[in-house]
């Protein structure tokens, strides 16, 4: 087992190819630790090179609208008023502490994506 940094497209590539190669190691074995290191290397060479970026928090919010089947009449609680709500959904009006917090507690929408600029 012979393990080394991720540092060039090519070292991820052979890193990816021996990942496949050992997946189904069993528990306590040698291939089995080095399965381990290799998954940490690849995800911080991937975390590095390839970062997803947080989604727009009006777009996550009308995404979870749509996962949850809910219609602008659902959201007039979180948000007070019915006005409010098509404010909201066309950006015209910026979200609350209050409404961020709603937003969290009842569609669980993370709040470190509701606290962005849009």
């Amino acid at each position: 087992m012979k393990i080394k940094p991720i540092k060039t497209e090519k070292d991820y590539q052979n890193a990816l190819h021996r990942l496949d190669e050992i997946f189904d190691a069993k528990r306590g074995t040698e291939e089995a630790d080095e399965l381990e290191i290799l998954s940490i290397l690849i995800d911080n060479y991937e975390n590095e090179n390839f970062p997803i970026e947080m989604p727009d928090p009006i777009e996550a919010i009308k995404f979870r609208m749509e996962q949850m089947g809910m219609k602008q009449k659902d959201l007039e609680e979180v948000f007070g008023f019915k006005s409010r709500v098509s404010e909201i959904l066309s950006k015209k009006r910026k979200l609350t502490l209050d409404m961020i917090r709603n937003l969290n507690t009842k569609l669980h929408i993370p709040t470190e994506v509701l606290i962005q600029d849009y």
